[in-house]
């Protein structure tokens, strides 16, 4: 037959298959195509009924069977399809992961739109995390500490074996950055009386700006390279190896983002007198990220606030009461506060940085962007504006030790 023939019967097929699919499964009898739907028949409890096609194997047969012309297309009013359509995706997976995930140890957090796997040697974890992450959300992962050398990640030992080094240490109060010893870094990092101070005498919070990072991560760190890599959750897609990790079978003429590892060190807001400020300001990733607690430093000094007050500050988030009951748990050592965000959300959230920035007299480049330039942390009192001004809500998360964070591309975030 001519190309032309082909092509539109090719094109007909195609939106046969994909415009029927949805009535089909919406269980619908009269799906407006040239063809009824095909049943199976069967018995449950004795009695004969219909069930569901399996779809796409259904409606090819009666395409062939019933020898649609080429030219006949499809009756289906796209507009009712998408109407009819489920609205809360996070519904459906739930509902579909309760039976066939009965081997898993799962919760659902932060208003169900976050997966919690609790037990991180779960061979089948990767199964549910499969369906989560289609649909781009954060998954939770506990207990990877108790895979590692935890001797190896403590704060004295980097500090003897690297003090020597020079890196990149990031102010969080005013981000100015300093090349300096990375000792004096760790020296202070839980003795707040060793910790640099600022213009009024208040005490720095510094970060120690990804150090090392990639390939310098595993030429300096060997030994905790291999411990990270042996620990790390969901090895199917996290490992290097993973038969399911695409950036790593990726061609080599691919450009590739620097996937890591790299080691983010930084000392909390509790011995700071302004606790609106973040060791990471909201930004976005380009690439989908693990983020593993693998060490919790208590700080000692003046000025630092007790563990009970420590638990009192996170206790004053918006949080899930399975995350509350976490922080009772005197077994969990929490060490870092997650506000993340949906991707589909970004512009609403650059939209309401702007306005909060001319509030605040601050001049608004058109060049300039909040969020890939990284200026903001968003405090308490933004985040409520930025839900009852735009409608969006913050996913908040305490990262306890041992827990991996694994955000998709494009989730806005900050700690």
């Amino acid at each position: 037959p001519p190309a032309s023939q082909n092509n539109e019967q090719g094109s007909t097929l195609r939106d046969l298959l994909t415009t029927t699919a949805g009535k089909l499964r919406l269980g619908s009898t009269d799906a407006g195509i040239a063809f009824a739907p095909v049943y199976s028949t069967g018995t449950a409890s004795g009695k004969s009924g219909r069930t569901m096609p399996n779809i796409l194997d259904d409606i090819i047969a009666s395409v062939v069977e019933n020898k649609i012309p080429p030219n006949r297309a499809p009756k289906i009013n796209v507009k009712s399809e998408i109407k009819d359509e489920p609205k809360d995706d996070r519904k459906c997976i739930q509902d579909d992961c309760s039976k066939p995930y009965s081997d898993i140890q799962y919760s659902w957090i932060c208003d169900k739109h976050v997966l919690w796997l609790r037990d991180h040697k779960n061979s089948n974890n990767w199964k549910l995390f499969k369906e989560c992450w289609k649909q781009g959300r954060p998954v939770l992962v506990s207990g990877m500490h108790k895979k590692m050398n935890f001797s190896l990640w403590k704060a004295e030992s980097i500090s003897l074996d690297f003090g020597n080094q020079q890196a990149d240490i990031l102010n969080c109060k005013d981000s100015i950055i300093s090349n300096t010893n990375v000792k004096e870094f760790w020296d202070g990092f839980e003795d707040v009386s060793k910790r640099q101070k600022i213009k009024n005498g208040e005490t720095a919070l510094l970060k120690l700006k990804d150090w090392p990072s990639g390939e310098d991560f595993k030429a300096m760190m060997p030994a905790r390279y291999e411990d990270l890599l042996k620990s790390l959750p969901l090895p199917e897609y996290c490992s290097p190896e993973g038969k399911l990790n695409l950036a790593s079978h990726l061609p080599g003429f691919f450009v590739r983002p620097d996937l890591g590892p790299r080691l983010c060190s930084a000392y909390g807001v509790a011995a700071t007198k302004d606790h609106d400020i973040g060791t990471t300001n909201l930004h976005i990733e380009v690439s989908d990220v693990v983020n593993i607690l693998v060490y919790v430093g208590i700080a000692k000094g003046n000025g630092v606030l007790s563990k009970s007050g420590v638990l009192k500050k996170f206790e004053e988030e918006d949080l899930d009461d399975l995350l509350r009951k976490r922080l009772k748990d005197s077994s969990e050592l929490p060490g870092a506060l997650w506000h993340i965000y949906a991707g589909k959300d970004a512009d609403k959230i650059r939209e309401f940085l702007q306005k909060i920035a001319k509030e605040q007299g601050l001049e608004v480049l058109p060049e300039h962007d909040p969020i890939r330039d990284q200026s903001w942390y968003v405090n308490k009192k933004l985040r409520q504006r930025l839900l009852e001004e735009y409608g969006v809500k913050t996913c908040t998360i305490i990262q306890f030790l041992g827990d991996a964070i694994i955000l998709p591309a494009g989730a806005l975030h900050q700690v």
